[in-house]
């Protein structure tokens, strides 16, 4: 008779390797969708206070009134990093013409992992037009 072999195997630690291989890109993963659904909380926001302050634009606000309205709907976000422009001007506005508020935001990546992959800061801006009454 032959001299028989057995080979024992152990495979108590492939599956702690595979783990270890997959979990930064898991964890990447996990946080780009939170870095993402952060950032899309800030463009709802600025898309909403766009639509409030056009509306109180056509309804007779001064430019000022819309701006600080604008902050104001918006305090999730750094006032001093909101652009507004609205066109025409006060002196301009015509019944029947259209109001065109546009809010722009500068939003910075707060995760650090993905602010080092991509660049640092993103423009969200949004942009309501209405009939002015």
């Amino acid at each position: 008779m032959g001299l028989q072999v057995k080979i024992i195997k152990n495979n108590k630690g492939q599956a702690l390797v595979e783990f270890a291989i997959i979990l930064p890109i898991l964890l990447l993963l996990i946080m780009g969708i939170v870095q993402f659904g952060m950032m899309i909380n800030s463009y709802l926001s600025i898309q909403y206070a766009a639509r409030e302050g056009a509306r109180a634009g056509i309804v007779g606000s001064t430019d000022s009134e819309i701006k600080n309205l604008i902050t104001a709907d918006s305090p999730s976000l750094d006032s001093s990093k909101l652009t507004v422009t609205i066109t025409p001007a006060l002196s301009n506005r015509k019944s029947g013409d259209t109001l065109t508020v546009k809010v722009s935001y500068s939003y910075n990546l707060t995760i650090p992992v993905i602010s080092s992959i991509f660049k640092n800061s993103i423009i969200l801006s949004s942009q309501t037009s209405m009939r002015i009454e």
